[in-house]
């Protein structure tokens, strides 16, 4: 569940941690000026309470219930849909479910209150005397009508008895007031028929739409075409399509306009019956909501993404959601561990850190099948890491299936990035990015760039610069500089930054010598114009200013 955590204080944050236990995908929120170790920072809490409810995201915040309710008050208006909204104690005390009772707020209650082994705060009337909410079916299961819905539930809490007519394996466990007579009825099914007075309709997702062609009137054409054969709209659980068609946008568009998921076949006898026969689509019928949900297959996601230099927030939210959706994570041991927090069912494929071709290969081969893959790197993805490899292998490939899967490139804070940050602006004017590692290129091509961008006077940012195997190579690259370099030309050595053992050392191109620096160095040597003065809380800021002579 990609819930929200959001705390106030730094003895909120071993609650937050147990919660997050229940809820693996779920992020902390912390206020910036008074939380250390959350995995975001915000700075007004009644702004981002307002926007993960606007974004429909579950929330859990560790707080008296008053504030919540009041960061809330100006979007609450009539009851519907609305994302589960709780408050629990700093220290795990007390669960109050607040908002979202249609969204599985009770559920939520009662799922985090065992967990701290209290008792959760329920009020609602109907939860309280049948045990959950009547009102709130599973997955693959949808309301027809929430009017209708609270005037069925207020008569059953008034004293009138109830039939199910249908299969409804998730109510069995319920305190239901059933009676072969009774007044109300309870009906599981997809049909379209309309609703007696006294009836309850929840509709199993059973309609599949196989399309056989796109067009803008698709959706349209699909919802006359249950009508038609008097199912209920609602029944619809996909579209279903050729794998062939897996990239088509056009067909993408009509499954969000439609609101359903998109899944592809290879042989038209992977469908169950149809029901309807259409120009452009059939209409086919599962037995159940699973038997739906297992015919076809959704299109692969393969996601490349940057953590940043480590520290959590200057992870992208896009990223930290990526990875949360995520079945399948590739990538070097070091940046799979720093991926964390991740679910035990997501699948780790941890390799060499020069294993890059063979990684990007093995995650199309997985997003190819279904699956939503991550490949993951440090920084950001196109600064020498995987999104390279991953283009390269894809440029190489004539496999469809391989291009037909949902590639997407987030970017991350690069090293050069974040150490420049600590320092000032050292990288504030022109300046270009190398790496000295002649692993995937020769020695002779490194000289050569440093040449030139030393005689343009750019300011550089050496990525790689040394190692066991390369202990000289940044000695050589130091003599080419100085050659188009003074000796007082100012260097930025940033180590780990954005991790505990963090560093950051400001010097001169005089004073550098390659025992200074290993391969979790970031060197920065700064042009002709890049000058410091003393930072107020000791050291230096360094920056290179906009303009040039």
């Amino acid at each position: 569940m990609r819930a929200a955590i959001v705390i106030l204080g730094q003895g909120a944050l071993a609650t937050a941690r147990r919660i997050q236990g229940l809820y693996p995908q779920a992020t902390i929120h912390g206020l910036a000026e008074r939380v250390k170790g959350a995995d975001q920072s915000y700075a007004n809490f009644g702004e981002t309470l307002r926007q993960l409810y606007l974004d429909n995201v579950p929330i859990v915040a560790l707080c008296a219930a008053g504030i919540v309710i009041r960061g809330l008050a100006p979007l609450l208006g009539e009851k519907g849909a609305e994302p589960p909204v709780l408050a629990v104690a700093e220290d795990g005390s007390a669960v109050v479910p607040l908002l979202g009772g249609l969204g599985g707020v009770n559920r939520m209650a009662r799922e985090i209150a065992a967990m701290l082994d209290v008792a959760p705060a329920i009020t609602t009337s109907g939860e309280l005397r049948f045990g959950a909410c009547l009102l709130d079916p599973p997955e693959g299961y949808a309301l027809n009508d929430l009017e209708q819905g609270k005037r069925f539930v207020s008569d059953l809490l008034g004293g009138d008895t109830l039939r199910i007519d249908g299969d409804a394996p998730w109510l069995a466990g319920m305190e239901l007031p059933l009676a072969e007579d009774a007044s109300h009825v309870l009906r599981i099914d997809a049909s379209a028929d309309g609703l007696e007075h006294n009836e309850l309709r929840i509709h199993p997702r059973v309609v599949l739409a196989h399309v056989t062609l796109v067009d803008s009137q698709l959706p349209e054409r699909i919802l006359q075409g249950l009508d038609q054969a008097r199912l209920a709209r609602l029944s619809l659980a996909a579209l279903v399509a050729p794998r062939c068609r897996m990239a088509d946008p056009a067909l993408a568009g009509a499954a969000r306009k439609l609101g359903v998921p998109l899944r592809f076949i290879t042989r038209d006898a992977e469908l169950p019956p149809a029901v309807l026969h259409g120009d452009s689509f059939h209409l086919h019928r599962a037995a159940t909501p699973a038997e739906a949900e297992r015919i076809g297959q959704v299109r692969g996601r393969l996601s490349v993404i940057g953590l940043g230099p480590g520290e959590r927030d200057f992870m992208i939210p896009a990223v930290r959601r990526a990875l949360d959706e995520a079945q399948d994570l590739l990538g070097y041991k070091t940046y799979v561990k720093m991926a964390e927090p991740l679910r035990a069912d997501q699948v780790r494929h941890c390799t060499d850190n020069r294993e890059e071709m063979q990684r990007a290969r093995h995650a199309f081969e997985l997003a190819a099948s279904g699956r939503r893959v991550v490949v993951i790197s440090s920084g950001d993805p196109g600064v020498f890491a995987m999104a390279a490899a991953v283009m390269e292998a894809l440029h190489e490939s004539e496999d469809p299936h391989w291009h037909s899967v949902e590639l997407e490139v987030l970017p991350g804070v690069s090293a050069a990035l974040a150490a420049a940050a600590r320092a000032g602006a050292p990288l504030g004017h022109d300046f270009c990015l190398l790496s000295l590692s002649d692993n995937l290129k020769p020695w002779e091509v490194i000289e050569n760039r440093l040449e030139h961008a030393g005689a343009a006077d750019l300011a550089m940012a050496f990525y790689n610069p040394i190692s066991r195997a390369r202990p000289w190579q940044l000695g050589r690259a130091l003599e080419i500089v100085r050659r188009h370099r003074a000796a007082e030309t100012l260097v930025v050595l940033g180590r780990d930054i954005g991790r505990p053992a963090e560093a950051l050392k400001v010097l001169t191109l005089g004073e550098l010598t390659p025992e200074m620096v290993d391969m979790r160095t970031l060197v920065i040597v700064g042009s002709s114009l890049t000058r410091r003065f003393p930072r107020a809380s000791g050291g230096d800021w360094v920056y290179t200013p906009r303009w040039y002579r």
